[in-house]
């Protein structure tokens, strides 16, 4: 299983290499979306948290009033920079990973791809491990190129480095196993580039949320708050990996 992942992984990878798809054209899209962002947010995000209170006293002030009147009942809080770019950093890598995994699965479609695979001698679950491996790797670069952005334009600190690595790892991990199974479960489909973001986002919700609050702790130092995403982390990557091992052969077969 292992020397078949390995196989798959290496042939993904040099097709990417070669093709260069990746880091001409998702890489640029996915800090497209953090710089129109870092415009559209600009005038909202307090890079310093400490001027928060000064910054947001009008609007405190009128929210007062409004609820003072029984108009209206509600609060207004700090919108810090470590806030926005958490979630900008996911949100970004949830594109990023959406089109990794099109991309992945139509070059198994040029050329019947699919029909040699199914006729190959590989072990499906290491099909599955191979392509959620060169997902992952493909991810995994992109992170690093939009943690750099995220630095840059949002004055992000990284307080726990080695947890937001952790915080990383798992849900790459996860990103990149529900991909592989949905990838390949709407591949065969002539729909499936409308499909597949249908069938996509909704499972990864919760692993979105689990890596920005993650992620939000580890820029802001609150270690304590962090380990309970990061388990959430942990138990997704796990029963998905899990999952795609398991059925990835029916899926084949089916698609």
């Amino acid at each position: 299983m292992w020397r078949d992942a390995a196989l798959v992984a290496g042939k993904d990878l040099r097709i990417e290499a070669r093709s260069k798809v990746t880091t001409s054209q998702v890489a640029p899209f996915a800090v497209l979306i953090l710089v129109l962002f870092a415009f559209a947010l600009d005038n909202l995000v307090v890079r310093d948290p400490s001027q928060a209170d000064a910054v947001t006293a009008d609007a405190k002030a009128a929210i007062a009033r409004a609820a003072k009147a029984g108009v209206l009942r509600t609060g207004i809080g700090e919108v810090t920079a470590s806030v926005v770019s958490s979630g900008l950093f996911w949100l970004a890598v949830l594109f990023s990973a959406l089109l990794a995994v099109q991309r992945s699965f139509a070059l198994e479609t040029a050329d019947s791809g699919r029909d040699g695979l199914r006729m190959s001698a590989l072990d499906p679950a290491g099909i599955f491990l191979g392509k959620a491996a060169a997902i992952a790797a493909q991810l995994a670069a992109l992170e690093v190129i939009l943690g750099i952005g995220v630095v840059v334009l949002y004055d992000a600190t990284l307080a726990r480095p080695f947890l937001l690595l952790l915080v990383c790892v798992l849900a790459t991990i996860g990103l990149a196993a529900v991909g592989t199974s949905y990838g390949a479960l709407a591949a065969g489909l002539r729909v499936r580039e409308t499909l597949l973001p249908l069938l996509y986002f909704p499972i990864v919700a919760p692993l979105v949320l689990a890596a920005v609050k993650a992620t939000q702790a580890a820029l802001t130092g609150e270690v304590g708050e962090a380990w309970p995403w990061v388990r959430l982390l942990a138990v997704f990557a796990v029963i998905f990996v899990a999952v795609g091992i398991l059925t990835f052969g029916t899926l084949l077969e089916e698609s």
